[in-house]
């Protein structure tokens, strides 16, 4: 056999295709800290998420089961682009001159260009078959914009948007494609909240949040009973859906005959670092492998990596339960980096529990550096990455380089979660040599971290 031809990708049939989600909560060395009720601070039960979310998701977040079936109507969308590819990066590895063998799962040629729809088509089905007619969201990049759209397009319902105002400016293609989805569309913060208003009075070109979009979309679900809230990433039924990118990696890993030494992801809410990393976690916990699983999330807004582990709101207005996570505070705005899907002010309890067990490591990444390994990604493996997972390739280079110098056997798998045929006015600005780092400033954290620091729960 010619030795300069590589098996590039590993691909499942439809019928390989997982059927159920996994959760992880019941095989972790103990259970994460519970929400708690914003007004009597105890544990909040199943009801008191009945203004928000349809019954059967309320459960799924609850669910002490290791593992949910997946509906048929689900999986039947889901055939649509899943099971996904597993790349080697042979390219890549080439350019670096590493024995690191880099491999990487491709969620953007679903419909809406990213993982999110994992979720977002059985966050709509459940949905429709409560009888809700509308879904209300918040995007930051609009990846999980456009895929709730999609998916709301597919079961009949309504879907309005708030876009945080820095990525609505920045990628107008990502509204259009919301819109062509038949989505409404807003920038926030916006004048149609009270939520919003608290910022838009004081600057209309205010850059925005994803705490602050997440409270005007709350803010409006909460008071029509037709109406509820779809959350793209941070709750547990959330990343249980990507859960499926794992469990589809570890069969194809498997048609690779390599394990994983190293698997990294990156994370803003957490949901595809977790939906890759989780099975892999659980063979890890069960001493079938012993993978070093690293988060990686921008220096602009380090939740992991910076912030603290304590209860705070998952929304800026207060109006969602308090969860126990890693916080930079509900205040914290962070700077409009191009990576508009990383900036949230808290990492997925799940996560950050799993952070806190010392399961897991973390690292930040200027987003110099990112593009930096964009640019080199894409001249070899020919895809432009969204900037959110250009964390990751720039985290799997440097494990790959330290390979190089070791010479040790190193086996890293990375999720590509999305592409980057939006984002094209980010790669002109770096370029362009107009790209700047982020504020690496510490005390820009402090007084919303002090601010959470003092909530009575937390002392």
């Amino acid at each position: 056999m010619d030795e300069s031809v590589h098996q590039h990708k590993f691909t499942l049939t439809e019928d390989q295709m997982p059927t159920q989600w996994y959760n992880i909560i019941p095989d972790l060395p103990s259970p994460p800290p519970p929400a708690l009720h914003p007004g009597t601070l105890q544990p909040a039960g199943p009801e008191d998420f009945l203004p928000l979310f349809p019954m059967d998701l309320i459960l799924q977040e609850v669910s002490q089961d290791s593992y949910i079936d997946i509906p048929g109507a689900v999986l039947d969308i889901y055939r649509q682009w899943r099971p996904s590819p597993l790349f080697r990066a042979h390219r890549l590895e080439k350019l670096l001159g590493t024995p690191a063998k880099i491999y990487y799962k491709f969620e953007g040629q679903s419909p809406a260009g990213s993982h999110k729809t994992n979720t977002s088509v059985p966050q709509a089905y459940y949905n429709a078959i409560a009888g809700v007619k509308k879904l209300t969201t918040e995007t930051g990049a609009g990846q999980w914009g456009t895929a709730l759209s999609f998916a709301t397009a597919l079961f009949g319902l309504e879907c309005e948007v708030w876009q945080v105002g820095a990525s609505y400016d920045a990628k107008p293609y990502r509204r259009l494609m919301m819109e062509v989805y038949g989505a409404k569309v807003h920038r926030s913060p916006s004048n149609l909240t009270a939520a919003g208003r608290a910022f838009y009075d004081v600057n209309p070109n205010h850059p925005g949040s994803l705490g602050i979009a997440i409270s005007e979309a709350v803010e409006v679900a909460a008071q029509d009973p037709e109406i509820r809230y779809a959350l793209g990433s941070v709750l547990n039924h959330v990343l249980m859906h990507q859960t499926i990118i794992g469990e589809e990696a570890l069969l194809q890993m498997q048609m690779a005959g390599d394990t994983p030494t190293h698997i990294v992801g990156c994370t803003g809410g957490g949901s595809n670092f977790g939906g890759l990393s989780f099975p892999f976690l659980r063979e890890k916990m069960a001493g079938k492998m012993d993978p070093k699983i690293i988060a990686v999330e921008p220096e602009s807004c380090p939740s992991l990596t910076k912030g603290v582990y304590a209860y705070d709101f998952g929304d800026t207005a207060g109006m969602t339960p308090l969860m126990k996570m890693h916080t930079l505070g509900r205040n914290f705005v962070p700077d409009p980096i191009h990576a508009g899907g990383l900036r949230y002010h808290g990492m997925a309890p799940l996560i950050s529990h799993i952070y806190e067990l010392g399961l897991m490591e973390a690292i930040a990444v200027p987003q110099t550096e990112c593009f930096e390994a964009a640019i080199k990604f894409a001249r070899t493996e020919g895809i432009v990455p969204a900037p959110e997972p250009t964390h990751a390739i720039a985290a799997a280079i440097r494990q790959a380089l330290v390979a190089k110098e070791t010479g040790e056997e190193t086996v890293i798998l990375t999720a590509l979660c999305g592409h980057g045929h939006f984002d094209l006015a980010a790669y002109e600005e770096f370029l362009g040599g107009r790209m700047k780092d982020e504020n690496a400033d510490d005390s820009r954290f402090a007084e919303s971290i002090d601010e959470v620091k003092a909530f009575p729960i937390n002392n």
